[in-house]
């Protein structure tokens, strides 16, 4: 049995990201008020991209992994920007060990 990954754009600009065994049906339940809590408020949405595997689960897992994604990695991800994804995934918050100095204080900018 197939399956699919997918992500909708909702009319505020939100995505949603989900996995289905039938794509065409899933989305016309999306754009029926039929789906998603997070989908049914912010009616219509568009399907901006989707994976097709050879197994349902493997579709989950990839929605659970996609789920997880800034706004700017899933942007990329829809581009087809795949150069992009590894450097989108990099942690910049300040407590980021990348961020640190071996004693474990902030690193400052080098002027």
């Amino acid at each position: 049995m197939f399956g699919w990954m997918y992500i909708l754009e909702c009319s505020d600009g939100s995505f949603y990201t989900g996995s289905t065994n039938n794509l065409t049906l899933r989305f016309e339940q999306h754009q029926n008020g039929e789906g998603a809590n997070h989908t049914k408020s912010r009616l219509p949405v568009k399907l901006v991209y989707f994976e097709e595997f050879n197994r349902i689960d493997l579709a989950f897992f990839r929605e659970k992994q996609v789920q997880g994604w800034s706004r700017a990695k899933k942007n990329a991800l829809i581009q087809n920007r795949h150069c992009d994804l590894n450097r989108l995934a990099e942690c910049n918050n300040d407590s980021h060990f990348r961020n640190r100095d071996v004693d474990g204080s902030q690193k400052r900018d080098e002027e």
